[in-house]
Formats: C-alpha cells, sequence, structure tokens
C-alpha cells in the first residue's frame, strides 16, 4: 500500500454524518419535537432523491429543496431555508470519525498528499473542515455541487485529478464509506480503492474494492507497515 496521494470521501469516512440528530437540532430550534417516525417519512424521500442525485437526474437544488417540501408547507418556511438550518446544524454538531485524526497527522508526516471528492453540500463541507481544522490537510476538496456532476461519475474524478496534476493513478487511492459512489467511482477511474465498512456488509460481485477496512486505525496501521518495508 504505497501511494502518493488519498483521496477521501467526507461524509462517514472522515466525518460523523448524523442525519437525525441533525434534523433534530434543527427542528428544535422551530419548537418541533423531530420524532423516529418524522425521519423515516424524511428518509423515505430524502434517500431516494440522493440516489436521483448520484445517477445525475436531479440536481443538487433539487435535491436540497425538496426533501424539505413537506416540512416547508408544515412550517410556512421556504425549503431552500429549512435546507441552509439543516446544513448549519449539521456544522455545529460535525467531528470526525475516530482515527481521523491520526490518520491525517500520519500522511501529513510521510508528506502523501490528500484530497477530498464529496457528493456533499458546499455549505456544510467548508464550515465543517475549517472548525476541525482538518482543511491544512486537503490540497483540493472537490465538491459535486460545484462541479455539476456527482460520484461515481468518472467526471469528477477526471476532474479531481487533473487538479492534483494529473499523478499515475496507480499511485492514487480511493477511500470511502459508499460502495455505490465511491468504490464504484473509484473503480470507474482506474484508481484503486479501500472502502470503509462500518458494518461488516458484503460487497456485490460488481464493486469489488481494492482493500477492506473496518475503522480509519486499520488504514493508518496498513500505511505504516507499507512505509516500514
Amino acid at each position: 500500500m504505497n501511494y502518493d496521494w488519498i483521496v477521501f470521501d467526507a461524509d462517514e469516512t472522515l466525518f460523523h454524518f448524523d442525519n437525525f440528530s441533525g434534523l433534530s437540532h434543527m427542528m428544535l430550534k422551530h419548537k418541533v419535537t423531530f420524532s423516529a417516525d418524522d425521519f423515516a417519512e424524511y428518509q423515505s424521500i430524502n434517500k431516494p432523491l440522493w440516489v436521483a442525485y448520484q445517477d445525475g437526474k436531479v440536481t443538487a437544488k433539487e435535491l436540497q429543496t425538496r426533501r424539505f417540501q413537506r416540512w416547508a408547507d408544515r412550517l410556512n418556511i421556504p425549503a431552500h431555508q429549512l435546507n441552509q438550518q439543516f446544513l448549519e446544524s449539521m456544522a455545529e454538531i460535525c467531528k470526525p470519525l475516530p482515527g481521523a485524526q491520526a490518520l491525517m497527522t500520519h500522511l501529513a508526516g510521510q508528506s502523501i498528499k490528500s484530497a477530498i471528492i464529496t457528493n456533499g453540500f458546499t455549505q456544510l463541507q467548508k464550515v465543517r473542515l475549517e472548525r476541525t481544522k482538518f482543511d491544512q490537510y486537503f490540497s483540493h476538496v472537490i465538491i459535486s455541487e460545484e462541479i455539476g456532476v456527482a460520484k461515481p461519475n468518472v467526471a469528477i474524478f477526471d476532474h479531481a485529478l487533473e487538479k492534483m496534476g494529473n499523478p499515475d493513478r496507480k499511485k492514487v487511492l480511493m477511500v470511502g464509506d459508499t460502495l455505490e459512489s465511491d468504490i464504484l467511482g473509484g473503480i470507474n477511474a482506474q484508481i484503486d480503492t479501500c472502502w470503509l465498512n462500518h458494518h461488516g456488509k458484503v460487497h456485490p460481485e460488481h464493486i469489488v474494492p481494492t482493500y477492506q477496512i473496518s475503522s480509519l486505525d486499520q488504514l493508518t496501521e496498513k500505511l505504516k507497515a507499507a512505509s516500514n518495508r
């Protein structure tokens, strides 16, 4: 495992992304107690929209407004405003995943360059990186909302690799928790992939990561072992 560049997903790869907590935090500002049933209803809309976004069938703006339209109608608040408040709440409660700080410190010490490719939205990503002070570690932060295409589309990887100076793709590793966007996208871009498999899932035959880990600490250990050879 010897790489010049490691490209990371953001949500649930480097940072906790607890939708329910963020929504609950936001709804309290509107004096609403957000229940498990409310969350299930939200996810029944939100999840298909994310799939459609990854497939290029809806835009980032459409995703962000349509997922909040029911609550916008109930609270008589514009959907885009609720979405903005939600992203602000997510930034307020964000924290790195276990092992993220140690991993990034190791990479910096080894002069291994890092970048982010995320399907998350600009408003959250930049604030979160600044608040956690993780912004110092990344040469480039590529956000699908700004590029106009989302992972797994190879175009966002090609854009990122161009920004990175077109390194040898054999020397680039993509790390992410989502098979259908991070790992498939890396495969499409012909770079090695590392699947952060939090929950012991089994990958399908058509999406086979180069490596599989259950924690970021495991990735740090693999990289340390490779540097000591």
